[in-house]
């Protein structure tokens, strides 16, 4: 998938730039998605479209603040809700964690980083991803981080309805509208009633109460109507897209000024004492 417009993709590097450009305040940032359904109206990498698509926007937007370089996406995550629906791949929790933690160090093991930022565009990787960033802060002495653009976005800019967004529904659609609205294909959605109260509520219980975890699954027709899980995506526009992207942009400049004192070289360099060099 080729986004970057910035000059900022790491894996266009030839070895001998990665030593010139890279060093110690620069900011790998690694897109994690999926590969899994999304409705009748929206292809399978939609995750990772919008991890990769808004890394490469983040770096255009932070450019002469924030030294930010992306390498390539991980297209695959942690789908088991999603697993008995067609094309969905998922990936085990040990593989999953084994995976990123040996991708953070390759990148810290042949370059000069001090900090990552992994940018996540599925929800069903973040609660891996939450225990991995201290995992690797403790492990590697660096600067970890993850930043979830849909989720960044939403209460900075309305979306409207009833229903909660969680899949494929209103907030989705409208990212995809504003990255890659070829893909989008809202003339396949069923002619059903998405705005469900009793849907509303199973949601709430199943999936968004913090009190409780389930083992929930998008083909659960008390959650889902045709693997969407949220508002009518037929309400979603590319302006609203335009905006929720706007507004994660402006939040994740305070992410990647949180990450440039983080790693100062005074607190770079306690953080290496404290837990040793990493080899």
């Amino acid at each position: 998938m080729t986004t970057d417009s910035t000059g900022r993709a790491f894996a266009e590097l030839t070895a001998p730039r990665v030593t010139a450009e890279l060093g110690e305040c620069s900011v790998v940032c690694l897109p994690l998605g999926s590969t899994e359904q999304h409705g009748p109206h929206l292809p399978l990498d939609t995750d990772t479209v919008i991890a990769e698509r808004f890394a490469h926007r983040l770096t255009a937007h932070v450019a002469g603040r924030h030294d930010l370089w992306v390498g390539p996406a991980l297209p695959y995550g942690l789908s088991p809700e999603h697993a008995r629906t067609p094309g969905t791949v998922t990936l085990d929790l040990r593989l999953y964690a084994e995976l990123i933690t040996k991708l953070v160090d390759e990148y810290v093991r042949s370059t000069s980083i001090r900090s990552v930022l992994l940018i996540n565009g599925h929800g069903g990787n973040r609660g891996a991803l939450e225990a991995l960033v201290h995992q690797l802060r403790h492990s590697h002495g660096i600067t970890a981080c993850v930043l979830h653009p849909a989720a960044l976005a939403v209460g900075r800019v309305p979306i409207g309805g009833e229903m909660p967004e969680v899949h494929a529904g209103v907030l989705e659609t409208a990212l995809m509208l504003a990255l890659d609205p070829d893909r989008v294909r809202l003339d396949l959605l069923p002619g059903k009633e998405f705005a469900d109260l009793g849907r509303r509520g199973a949601i709430g219980h199943l999936v968004l109460d913090r009190g409780v975890t389930w083992p929930w699954t998008s083909d659960d027709p008390t959650l889902s109507v045709a693997g969407v899980i949220g508002g009518d995506p037929r309400r979603a526009t590319p302006k609203l897209g335009q905006q929720l992207i706007s507004a994660a942009l402006n939040a994740g400049m305070h992410v990647l000024d949180r990450i440039d004192t983080a790693t100062s070289p005074g607190t770079s360099e306690t953080l290496r004492r404290h837990h040793g060099p990493h080899t």
